[in-house]
């Protein structure tokens, strides 16, 4: 994926969480999590991926 293809999709990303609204974005996270991970059919990359994705984000 070049830079431009990734900002275009986080850019879709970012709006299609506008327009779910804030109470429902994160159901709406949570479902593209699972088809994400489906998707990429390999539990160990997923679990990296957890775990960066958590890095830096306030756990309390």
């Amino acid at each position: 994926m070049t830079d431009a293809e990734l900002d275009t999709v986080y850019t879709r990303l970012c709006k299609t969480m506008t327009q779910v609204g804030e109470a429902n974005a994160p159901m709406f996270l949570a479902r593209f999590a699972l088809l994400a991970i489906e998707k990429i059919g390999d539990a160990d990359v997923s679990s990296k991926l957890i775990d960066a994705a958590s890095d830096g984000v306030d756990k309390s």
